[in-house]
């Protein structure tokens, strides 16, 4: 089938409303592999970035000017060529450059890492191209997919994008256990021998449930021994047995989400007091009683205090994805976002709709109660997260886009975002965007990290900036950020990432941005002309 056709193919299973749980991976084997890269500039001989001012991830301050130095796909220095509002020194300045950027005025970061991140899928997304360039369009160059697709699908593709053989960022692959197999996991050697199955196809690591503790136990401790990191989402039907302190105890590296920390600090229950109709399966129950356990925990308390003592002695890493659930505490804003109407796929636009089918499209019958609780709840997560990281906690970011009115890279920059309405300063909040991602995916190698900071010996995996995100996180949006221009009275779009470099190749962010408006265009117009009404 060619791609147009399994485009029409992909739009007609969504509209049919034949999206069934039980057939989601099989449509999922359905996403076209990216094709060939036809992007992108580079790598050079001897690429220089001139003049730039320069936030390197690890917290530290900006400076300017500064001169970037990129052989291939390696950074071999970093020059401090002046002061600002003085001359360049000429005398500081490398030379022999095969290829420059003029960074002057501009602002240079490290790539941003997500480290919750899937392709999607036939039907909602039937081609991963897409959602690979809105990742670089907003200066993503490393994703840890948990996963990004299929076992077989997403390591090729990992591997592609290893070779820069796609325009893509460095995919980290993550499965669940199981997958790659014809039969489940009943028992620890079960679990052990999928372990050491996955360390053979080439996994880097294990996206875990909340499994009951024997099950956890040899999970962990067989990915221990082949290097393997680990992430879990403590779902509800199991984090009663196996919470975040309960999963970290047995060597688990981080948690995904926030499932399983607040059971870890409940005053007068073991268990989230559910509403005695409560049904797991219907989704709305599942997402809108969640938030409810906002007030069975206290901020500051002894449970409270104890559990971040022993996160903190464990070194363990929490990647909240706030962005994925904030449609809960305002719908209408989600749902409206600036970006929709000119990158989401009729597709996704769809799947996102409220729907009983349809994973995370839980919205039926929203209301001011649900929302409430959400905001309750996100102050305690938030107060949580800042404390974690002012005691010297890694807290990292994640998106899991593609659910409940989040876009690809739209959905990082928005977690960004509530990162800093949490308290984390902007510096805070890159660092951990930066430095901190990459230290979460090296620590199970035991090796140092090899991209997350701009500094010689690192590969070249930068994000290039026309205005100073530390002054606007909005400005990292594929659609920037409203600005009046009082010298003409217009409101203006300000900001996107003008280049993202991943492996010394430089990606003009602005001709991606146009792809995906095209794609999308292209599938309304499908979609049009297989229902000419518009109906469903």
């Amino acid at each position: 089938m060619n791609r147009t056709l399994l485009v029409i193919a992909a739009c007609g299973l969504l509209l049919a409303g034949t999206t069934a749980p039980a057939a989601a991976q099989e449509q999922r084997q359905g996403v076209l592999p990216a094709p060939d890269r036809t992007e992108g500039e580079g790598p050079f001989e001897r690429l220089i970035i001139r003049g730039a001012t320069l936030i390197d991830g690890t917290g530290a301050p900006p400076r300017s000017p500064v001169d970037i130095v990129i052989e291939g796909d390696k950074i071999v220095r970093v020059a401090s060529v002046g002061a600002p509002m003085l001359d360049i020194n000429e005398e500081r300045r490398p030379g022999e450059a095969t290829r420059e950027i003029d960074a002057h005025g501009l602002y240079v970061m490290p790539g941003i890492i997500d480290l919750h991140a899937h392709t999607g899928g036939v039907p909602k997304v039937p081609e991963a191209e897409y959602v690979y360039k809105l990742w670089l369009a907003h200066g993503i160059t490393t994703v840890r997919g948990v996963p990004t697709g299929p076992l077989d699908w997403s390591l090729e593709e990992k591997a592609r994008s290893a070779r820069n053989e796609i325009t893509a960022p460095h995919i980290v692959s993550y499965h669940r256990p199981g997958s790659g197999w014809d039969r489940s996991i009943a028992t620890p050697e079960d679990a052990r021998e999928w372990v050491r199955f996955a360390s053979e196809q080439g996994i880097d690591g294990l996206k875990l449930g909340s499994y009951r503790p024997e099950i956890m136990a040899a999970l962990l401790d067989e990915a221990g021994k082949h290097n393997m990191g680990s992430t879990a989402h403590l779902g509800q039907m199991g984090v009663g047995q196996m919470n975040a302190l309960d999963a970290a105890r047995l060597g688990l590296t981080s948690m995904t989400h926030f499932y399983g920390l607040f059971e870890a600090m409940y005053n007068h229950s073991d268990i989230q007091t559910w509403p005695v109709g409560m049904d797991y399966n219907d989704e709305q129950f599942r997402f809108g009683q969640v938030a409810r356990q906002w007030h069975m925990v206290t901020p500051g308390g002894e449970k409270w205090k104890a559990l971040m003592d022993e996160f903190l002695a464990l070194d363990f890493y929490i990647n909240p994805t706030m962005g994925i659930y904030s449609a809960g505490r305002d719908v209408m804003r989600a749902r409206n976002a600036d970006w929709h109407a000119t990158y989401t796929l009729p597709s996704l636009q769809k799947f996102f709709d409220p729907s009983r089918r349809d994973h995370g499209s839980y919205f039926y019958d929203w209301t001011t109660h649900d929302e409430v609780a959400w905001r309750k709840f996100y102050e305690v997560w938030m107060q949580f997260l800042n404390e974690y990281k002012n005691r010297g906690g890694k807290v990292t970011v994640g998106s899991d886009s593609g659910f409940i009115y989040q876009l690809y890279g739209f959905g990082t920059i928005l977690e960004l975002e509530l990162l800093q309405e949490a308290g984390f300063h902007p510096l805070e909040v890159i660092r951990a965007a930066t430095m901190h991602g990459a230290q979460e995916i090296f620590k199970p190698l035991g090796q140092p990290i090899e991209y997350g900071v701009v500094r010689a010996e690192l590969r070249a995996d930068l994000v290039v900036l026309e205005e100073n995100p530390l002054h606007n996180l909005k400005t990292l949006y594929g659609t920037g950020a409203m600005r009046l221009n009082d010298e003409t009275g217009e409101v203006e779009r300000v900001g996107g990432v003008k280049y993202t470099i991943k492996d010394g190749i430089i990606y003009d962010v602005r001709a991606l941005l146009r792809d995906v408006a095209a794609m999308v265009e292209q599938q309304r117009r499908e979609v049009t002309v297989q229902d000419p009404t518009g109906s469903d």
